[in-house]
C-alpha cells in the first residue's frame, strides 16, 4: 500500500495567522522530513493472546503505527467462513483510535493443495475476507502460492516443480485475482522456499501469466535462498528487485541462519544483509509498509531499533 507523496504547499497569509506562526513552523519541519517506508508488524504472530484491543494496545505501546491484521486477532480462524457484520468496522475503529493503520490482512491458504475441494474452500473464504477489506480500512491481502504438501502449506513437496502443480496453482491464483478485482483489493503473494513460487523468476512468470493490476508481490528476502545460495546473496537480492521491484507492495523483515529453508529468526539476528535490503527498497522507491515478524514481544524493541537504524542508514547510501 503506497502513501500519497508529501506536498509542500505554501500557505496564504490568512492561513498563517489562523494557525499561528509557531504551528506553521512545526508543520513545515514535519513535512520536510524524508519519507521512509513505514515499519509495522504482523500483529497476530507476535501478540498472540488477548482481545483485538489488547493486541493493538501492545503494538501501540511499542510505537508501531502499522499492522498486518489476521482474523485470528479477533479469535476467528485466519480464513473464516463468515466474518461477523460488526467486526470489520470495529477493527478499523480500534486501530484508528490508537493511530495504527491496517496495512494488509492475512489471507493465506494452500493455493496448490492436491485436493481441489480444499482450494475451492480457500477461494470462498478469500471472497469473505476481500469483501470485508474496505470496512477494515485496507486494500491489500497477503497470500501464498502453496505447495503440494497436503498437511502444511509451509512444507516443500517433491511435486511442486511439476507442470500440473503450476497449472493448478495458476488456475487458483487467477480465480483469486478475479475475486480481488471485484472487491477492488490487491493480492500480494510471497515467493517462498517451500511453495511452488520459490524464486523471483517464478514470481515474475506468475505476474506475467496472470497479467492483472490486482496481483502484486510481498517480498521477504529471508525466504529466497535455496541450498548453497547464501554466498550469492547480493546477486539473488539484486535479481529479485530487478525482476519484481515495481510490483512489490508489501515487504517483510525477518532473518535467516541457513539457506534451503525459510528464515524464522528476528530481524538482525541472522545473516541477511539488511544494509543491502534497505538500499534496494530505496532504489525502487518503495513506500509501502515493512512488517516485522518471526519475533516475540520481548524482541520487538530491539528489532524495531535495528530496522529503524538500517532504514536511516540507507538514506545516505547508494545501492
Amino acid at each position: 500500500m503506497q502513501r500519497p507523496p508529501i506536498q509542500f504547499n505554501v500557505p496564504s497569509r490568512r492561513e498563517v495567522l489562523c494557525l499561528g506562526a509557531a504551528a506553521y513552523v512545526q508543520n513545515r519541519a514535519v513535512a520536510a522530513e524524508p519519507e521512509s517506508p513505514q515499519i509495522g508488524i504482523l500483529l497476530g504472530t507476535t501478540y498472540t493472546s488477548g482481545t483485538l484491543e489488547e493486541r493493538l494496545d501492545g503494538a501501540k505501546a511499542h510505537g508501531l503505527t502499522c499492522v498486518q491484521i489476521s482474523m485470528a486477532c479477533a479469535n476467528l480462524p485466519d480464513m473464516p467462513d463468515r466474518i461477523p457484520t460488526e467486526l470489520p468496522a470495529r477493527i478499523k475503529r480500534e486501530a484508528s483510535a490508537r493511530g495504527i493503520a491496517i496495512g494488509s490482512v492475512t489471507g493465506t491458504f494452500n493455493m496448490c493443495h492436491p485436493d481441489v475441494e480444499h482450494r475451492r474452500a480457500g477461494l470462498r473464504r478469500l471472497r469473505v475476507l476481500a469483501e470485508a477489506c474496505q470496512q477494515m480500512g485496507t486494500s491489500a491481502i497477503h497470500i501464498c502460492t502453496g505447495t503440494r504438501n497436503p498437511n502444511s502449506m509451509w512444507r516443500i513437496h517433491p511435486d511442486n516443480g511439476l507442470p500440473e502443480s503450476w497449472r493448478d496453482m495458476t488456475a487458483c491464483v487467477r480465480e483469486a485475482t478475479d475475486i480481488a478485482r471485484q472487491s477492488n483489493v490487491v493480492l500480494a503473494f510471497e515467493p517462498e522456499m517451500s511453495n511452488v513460487v520459490d524464486s523471483a523468476r517464478k514470481a515474475r512468470r506468475l505476474l506475467d501469466e496472470i497479467g492483472s493490476p490486482h496481483l502484486k508481490v510481498t517480498l521477504d528476502p529471508a525466504n529466497l535462498f535455496h541450498a548453497g545460495e547464501l554466498p550469492r546473496m547480493k546477486e539473488i537480492l539484486d535479481e529479485a528487485f530487478t525482476m519484481l521491484g515495481k510490483d512489490i507492495v508489501l515487504a517483510h523483515a525477518k532473518d535467516l541462519d541457513r539457506d534451503g529453508a525459510a528464515g524464522h529468526l528476528p530481524a538482525g539476528h541472522g545473516v541477511l544483509d539488511y544494509d543491502l535490503y534497505m538500499r534496494l527498497l530505496r532504489k525502487v522507491h518503495y513506500k509501502g509498509p515493512v512488517f516485522l515478524h518471526g519475533l516475540s514481544i520481548a524482541q520487538v524493541p530491539g528489532c524495531l531499533a535495528f530496522l529503524r537504524g538500517k532504514l536511516a542508514a540507507s538514506l545516505h547510501s547508494e545501492a
